[in-house]
Formats: C-alpha cells, structure tokens, sequence
C-alpha cells in the first residue's frame, strides 16, 4: 500500500472514531461504542501519523500530561466508568493535540459554514482560550478588544 493510500484509511478510521463515540455519548455513554471509537480512532491516527511519530507523539516529554490524562480515560473507559473515562479524554486529547491548533484554525476558516460561525469575536475568544493559542501583536485581536471595550 502507499503512503497516500494509508492516509486516506487513516483518516475515514479517525471519521468513524468520532462518529461512534458521539454516537455513544448520545445514546448515554454506551461502553462499547465508546471503545470502538476510541480503538478506530487511535488505528486512524496511528495510520496517518505512521507508527514512530504516533509513539513519538505520546512519549514526548512536553506530551505527558495528555497522554496520561487520554490514557487514563481509556482505562476508565474499559473499567465501566464512561463519564470520568470521557472527560479524561477530552482533557487528554485537548493537552495532546494543542500545538496544531494553528494549522486547523486556518484549515477550519476555509469550511464555509463552520468558518462563518468561527470568526465571530466571541468564538475567537474562547476557541483561543481553550488551546491556549494567544496571537500577540494582531490586528485582529486589537480591533476585537477595542470593540469589547467600548
């Protein structure tokens, strides 16, 4: 298979991931779906990433947090405590993946209706506050607390 074949697997397995695990929290934190898409997810970013870099990602020393705190919500997850399991893994997931935060920003802009809804000041705000993401020295940022202010 090639590179490009095993990223297009990698990311319809991470699809399906988050498909089912939504999928669980609506039908009140069902245990087995809530494995499968966590099982479907972590085979999808291991496929995309490739198997050194997903390791690399976990055991980086800058990492530790969220990967204990997503490994954590696995265990939980198989011991039947899915509501603890999932808030550790959101938590986990969040620590994990801030630092791409930049790239899917600018990625999330170019959706038409997600993009529009993400550009209002208010989002900006708090989607920034919750990956930690401080833009220093924007304009747009200027202009939004100017307004916020007056």
């Amino acid at each position: 298979m090639t590179r490009y074949s095993l990223n297009g697997i990698g990311f319809g397995l991470i699809g399906f991931g988050i498909f089912f695990t939504f999928l669980a929290i609506i039908l009140f934190f069902d245990r087995g779906l809530l494995a499968l898409g966590n099982i479907l997810w972590l085979t999808g970013v291991t496929l995309l990433l490739g198997l050194q870099s997903t390791w690399k990602l976990f055991t980086n020393r800058a990492n530790y947090k969220g990967s204990i705190c997503f490994l954590l919500g696995l265990f939980f997850l198989f011991v039947r405590w899915p509501i603890v399991g999932i808030i550790l893994e959101i938590y986990g997931f969040i620590a994990l993946f801030s630092g791409f935060w930049p790239s899917v920003k600018v990625f999330l802009y170019q959706i038409p209706v997600v993009g529009w809804i993400i550009q209002y000041p208010l989002m900006v705000i708090s989607i920034n506050n919750l990956f930690n993401f401080y833009v220093q020295d924007s304009a747009f940022f200027t202009l939004v607390f100017h307004c916020l202010k007056s």
